[in-house]
C-alpha cells in the first residue's frame, strides 16, 4: 500500500481537504474511491484516473456527471504521495495557474522537510 498525505501550509491550512469538503457528497465519494485506487496501485495507476502533467506533478482525475475534479499531487519520498491542489476543471488543459499553485506548494513542502 502507498501512503497519501495532504500538503499543509506553514499556517496550518490544508487546501486539498478544504476543496474536498466544499464538494457535494457524491463528488466527495468519487474522490475517496479514486484516492483508494491511488493508495492501492500507486505509481502504476494510469488513465483514466491519473495522468502525468510535468516533471514531478501528476493529476488525479475524478469525473462526476458534468464535473471534472482534479487533484494535483507528487511522489515525495519512497511510497508517499502528497496532494497539493484540488480544483474543478471547466474545459481544455489544466490551467497554468493551477499548476503554478501546485509547484509553489510542492516547493514549500520540500523546503520544510
Amino acid at each position: 500500500m502507498w501512503n497519501i498525505e495532504c500538503y499543509q501550509s506553514g499556517v496550518g491550512k490544508v487546501p486539498v481537504a478544504e476543496f474536498i469538503d466544499s464538494l457535494d457528497a457524491k463528488s466527495r465519494a468519487g474522490i475517496v474511491r479514486t484516492l483508494d485506487l491511488l493508495e492501492e496501485f500507486g505509481a502504476d495507476l494510469g488513465m483514466p484516473y491519473a495522468r502525468h502533467l510535468e516533471k514531478q506533478l501528476w493529476e488525479l482525475r475524478i469525473r462526476h456527471g458534468r464535473n471534472r475534479h482534479r487533484i494535483i499531487y507528487f511522489l515525495a519520498t519512497g511510497e508517499t504521495f502528497v496532494l497539493l491542489h484540488g480544483f474543478t476543471k471547466k474545459t481544455g488543459p489544466v490551467p497554468r495557474g493551477d499548476i503554478e499553485t501546485a509547484r509553489r506548494r510542492r516547493d514549500d513542502y520540500l523546503s520544510r522537510r
